[in-house]
């Protein structure tokens, strides 16, 4: 038994040791420094959005030790993602593997850099699901839950399988009191975005909105008490292209509910530059609907 546990020690160190390379520490705030994922040879580091909160005067720490600086390639608060870029030579990426392949059950290192040598804590995953939506809109391809301990400065450290291979980016942002992952093809389709624009394009309609709550037979006739009226609609937008007017009340959008401003705006995340949406509203006391062709934010 003992050689058992000792065999088995020794592989979980191993994978510490073989992943150190690709964990950086990222100091962007001005609390203690979070952690980071070296995503690409040529400089790019990934870690969790929340974590930087300053766009200038970044710096990255580095597995020999050495602290180079950094700068903000873009953000992407609804996912809790930000992309950074250095200049160093010799950057070792770390190697993804995506979340369907993984079971509940299945043992995983959190790691992280918040200072100068790595840290880790075990766990397993402890559930495993499809995509979902976080509170800010942000679409995440698959729900990954760990029963990891979360330790100050872990955030935007990776997620490491039994291989070796990093499932996804811690975050501590993204649910309370849950140990959650952004898998590897989130991470991806934010990277390559962020890379390609600076920022994670979404759906724009050009309108200033405010909760109301609908009359008695508006409200039984859509089964729902409030909805967004119209408080301005931007000239040549798309919400005025598509006939809205100032005055109207939103009650959904692309066949969904939007009783306030959050699931308004979690709704356009998912549409982008071009996708057509029906809209329904409350116009002079008259249900309607329109179709309106989403622009970009």
């Amino acid at each position: 038994m003992s050689e058992l546990l000792t065999g088995f020690s020794t592989a979980l160190a191993g994978l510490v040791e073989n992943a150190g390379p690709s964990i950086v520490r990222v100091e962007a705030r001005r609390r203690l420094p979070a952690s980071g994922i070296v995503y690409s040879a040529d400089g790019l580091i990934v870690t969790a959005q929340h974590t930087v909160e300053q766009d200038e005067g970044i710096t990255v720490g580095l597995a020999d030790g050495s602290t180079v600086a950094a700068t903000l390639v873009g953000r992407d608060p609804a996912t809790d993602l930000a992309l950074l870029r250095i200049e160093q030579a010799g950057l070792t990426p770390a190697t993804w593997v995506d979340a369907s392949e993984l079971k509940v059950g299945n043992l995983v290192l959190a790691l992280g850099r918040p200072g100068r040598t790595v840290q880790a804590t075990l766990g397993i995953v402890s559930a495993l699901g499809g995509a979902w939506r976080t509170g800010a809109g942000g679409e995440i391809d698959h729900y990954l839950q760990t029963d990891v301990v979360m330790y100050p400065g872990f955030s935007g450290g990776p997620l490491v399988e039994a291989s070796g291979r990093v499932a996804g980016v811690n975050s501590s942002a993204l649910a309370r009191g849950i140990s959650v992952s952004i898998p590897a093809a989130t991470v991806k389709r934010v990277v390559d975005a962020l890379a390609a624009h600076g920022k994670m394009p979404r759906g724009y309609l050009g309108v200033g909105v405010q909760p109301v709550r609908l009359a008695g037979a508006i409200h039984q006739a859509v089964g729902q008490e409030t909805g967004l009226i119209l408080m301005s609609v931007e000239p040549g937008g798309p919400a005025e292209q598509a006939g809205l007017v100032q005055g109207d009340v939103l009650v959904t959008f692309g066949g969904q509910p939007v009783r306030d401003l959050d699931e308004l705006q979690a709704l356009l995340a998912a549409h982008r530059s071009g996708q057509q949406a029906a809209v329904q509203l409350v116009r002079s006391g008259q249900v309607q609907s329109l179709t309106v062709t989403v622009g970009q934010a």
